[in-house]
């Protein structure tokens, strides 16, 4: 043995792939491929980030008091039970390190968020892929796929990358037919693009029972991706646990001041729901009036699109055409999806020309 040797679960991980913001000669497209607010952040939230450049050589509340009392404040939580980190992809990195390892199964469904088989594999848990309805979670393949070696469930409600949704009643039947030992994990990245009816009551599970963590994020609405802010939420031990492997000054001054002035940003917020909701719709029609042309919108309840070409146009060559003509979207092979493009609903202008552009690609 000539060189330190890689645990063989680490060197099955296939590493993360962003979005892209630049085509394959270097050029500056417009960026529709990471699921980014289009308005931008929070005026409040700019200007409580801009306060802390003072105090860049003092390290930040390793508590994160000011984040956890306002997360509890808003949605009437215990911070004490209130975890945090580097985005939500940090909590659920912390939920798998706490909670699975080598001879333990992680489940999550096809088509699911790729971070999962990522926290999966780092911790040589063996994943576990439950097969999709339509592209849609199914709650009994879920259930299906238990066994005695099973740990963990991630569930992303909204789905990402298909934006599908899992109504409330089945996120109860799922959890109510879980063994209490397993921890299951609804990730609510997207949850505040929702309507309020529509509200899957993960927060209301993760606060009356033992084995439920919600995480969120602060890098989708509340236009914060720069400063990598999400939070968790779940009964006492599991965040005890959570906490024992958790980096310490995670989040920085500025990141926590940032968010706390986001939250209390529901003008802001609000805004981007309705924009979002509005031209969602609008580009769901417009690609939808393509169908003759083999193309087909996936019902989302995120800030995207998944788009699958089922025609003659493939989704490789509408991805590069679109690139030519100067939008970058998330084409997604690594995950399953080789005739799927993810398109995040963009600003008026870039969402009209998106539509405009795709029209000239698939010639509709």
């Amino acid at each position: 043995m000539n060189a330190p040797v890689p645990k063989p679960w680490v060197m099955a991980i296939a590493p993360y792939v962003p979005g892209r913001a630049t085509a394959d000669d270097g050029r500056r497209l417009v960026k529709l491929s990471a699921n980014e607010n289009p308005l931008g952040t929070s005026p409040a939230a700019r200007a409580a980030l801009e306060a802390e450049s003072r105090s860049l050589d003092r390290y930040p509340d390793p508590g994160a008091s000011i984040l956890r009392e306002a997360v509890a404040a808003k949605y009437g939580l215990d911070p004490a039970r209130v975890i945090y980190g580097s985005g939500s992809d940090d909590v659920l990195h912390l939920a798998a390190g706490a909670f699975a390892g080598p001879g333990d199964e992680v489940i999550f469904v096809h088509y699911g968020f790729a971070v999962y088989e990522i926290a999966t594999r780092r911790v040589g848990a063996t994943p576990v892929v439950a097969p999709d309805k339509d592209y849609a979670t199914d709650v009994d393949a879920i259930l299906a796929c238990v066994t005695d070696r099973t740990r963990i469930v991630f569930i992303a409600n909204p789905n990402n990358p298909t934006g599908t949704f899992t109504p409330r009643a089945e996120i109860a039947r799922l959890h109510a037919a879980l063994p209490v030992h397993v921890l299951l994990v609804i990730d609510q990245a997207y949850a505040e693009y929702i309507d309020a009816d529509d509200d899957d009551h993960g927060l209301m599970l993760a606060m009356t029972t033992p084995n439920v963590l919600v995480t969120r994020t602060f890098s989708k609405i509340y236009g914060l991706a720069a400063e990598r802010i999400g939070w968790g939420y779940g009964a006492a031990p599991l965040i005890e646990a959570m906490h024992r492997i958790r980096l310490p000054f995670n989040i920085t001054t500025a990141g926590q001041q940032a968010a706390v002035a986001a939250l209390g940003d529901t003008g802001f917020v609000d805004t981007a729901r309705a924009h979002n909701a509005t031209w969602r719709a609008w580009l769901a029609e417009e690609i939808a009036s393509l169908g003759n042309r083999g193309l087909r919108v996936v019902p989302s309840k995120a800030n995207f699109l998944l788009v699958l070409f089922e025609g003659d146009v493939t989704a490789e060559l509408a991805y590069k055409g679109l690139m030519e003509r100067g939008y970058i979207v998330r084409w997604l092979p690594g995950q399953g999806l080789p005739h799927g493009l993810r398109m995040t609903i963009g600003t008026e202008a870039e969402t009209r020309g998106l539509a405009a552009a795709l029209r000239d690609v698939v010639g509709g």
